[in-house]
Parts: C-alpha cells; sequence; structure tokens
C-alpha cells in the first residue's frame, strides 16, 4: 500500500476519533476533506490534487454543514423565576461583608445568600436592589448606590 494512501487513511481516522471523543462538531469537517483526498488518491490524482480536495472538502462541509448543525444543537437557555429576581429590592438580613464573607437578604419571602456588588458593607435593614445572580448568590447593591461596572 501507498505511504501517502496511508497517511490519507490515518488522518480521516484520527479525526473521526476526535470527532467521536469530543461532545462538539470540530474536526468531522477534516475527516470528511481526508475522504475525498483518499479518493483522489485512489483515482491516481497528483499529492497537490489530494490536497487541494481535502482542503476544498473540508472547507465546503463546514460552510454548508455547520450552521445547519448549530441550529439544532444549541442548547437553548430556560429563564427561571429566580431570574424575576434581577432588579428586585430586598431586605438586608445580615450585614453583607465581602471582605468577611457574610450577608443576607430576603426576597419574595426567600433567604438568600448575597454579596455587595461594589464591595461596600451594606448593614441590616437596608434596602438593596438585586443586580445578578452568581451561582447560589445574589449580587446586590444598596438603594442610591448604583455602580456602573
Amino acid at each position: 500500500m501507498d505511504t501517502i494512501l496511508i497517511v490519507w487513511i490515518a488522518l480521516a481516522v484520527v479525526f473521526a476519533v476526535i470527532e467521536a471523543a469530543t461532545a462538539q462538531i470540530i474536526t468531522i469537517w477534516f475527516a470528511v476533506g481526508a475522504v475525498g483526498a483518499i479518493v483522489a488518491k485512489l483515482m491516481n490524482a497528483s499529492l497537490l490534487v489530494q490536497f487541494l480536495v481535502f482542503v476544498a472538502l473540508s472547507v465546503l462541509t463546514l460552510v454548508i454543514a455547520r450552521p445547519f448543525l448549530v441550529k439544532f444543537t444549541r442548547t437553548k437557555t430556560q429563564p427561571t423565576n429566580l431570574d424575576m429576581c434581577i432588579g428586585q429590592d430586598a431586605l438586608v438580613l445580615e450585614e453583607i461583608n465581602n471582605t468577611k464573607g457574610t450577608g443576607q437578604v430576603k426576597i419574595r419571602g426567600n433567604v438568600w445568600t448575597a454579596r455587595s456588588k461594589n464591595d461596600s458593607i451594606i448593614p441590616k435593614d437596608a434596602i438593596v436592589t438585586v443586580d445578578a445572580i452568581d451561582g447560589v448568590k445574589l449580587i446586590v447593591f444598596e438603594k442610591g448606590q448604583e455602580v456602573n461596572v
């Protein structure tokens, strides 16, 4: 068997194995290009033609198939009820101090761990506004202390 043919077959296998091992569509384009180069080699095309077939088929497969596949594999984000807390006011139940890692707020009847958006210390019983959610913590700022970060 010809060395160049073995290289193209090895490349097709390697790209296919990488594709199978990943959760995303990454190397399938190159596997298709390598198969095209194998066909070109079997038709006794020159090495330059084989390489051009590889590149052309890889690019063509990428351009044609990727938008279609991305459309069907795109993960859709589902807003949750928690997202409705953003922009709402909350009552500070425990002083919010990012340095000490303390702070709790009550919003919509639920108690949440809270951190200050601008690292300021917010006293107990203050009214804060929820700016964001970071894991299980609400990122808040004190009324009148809005910051553009």
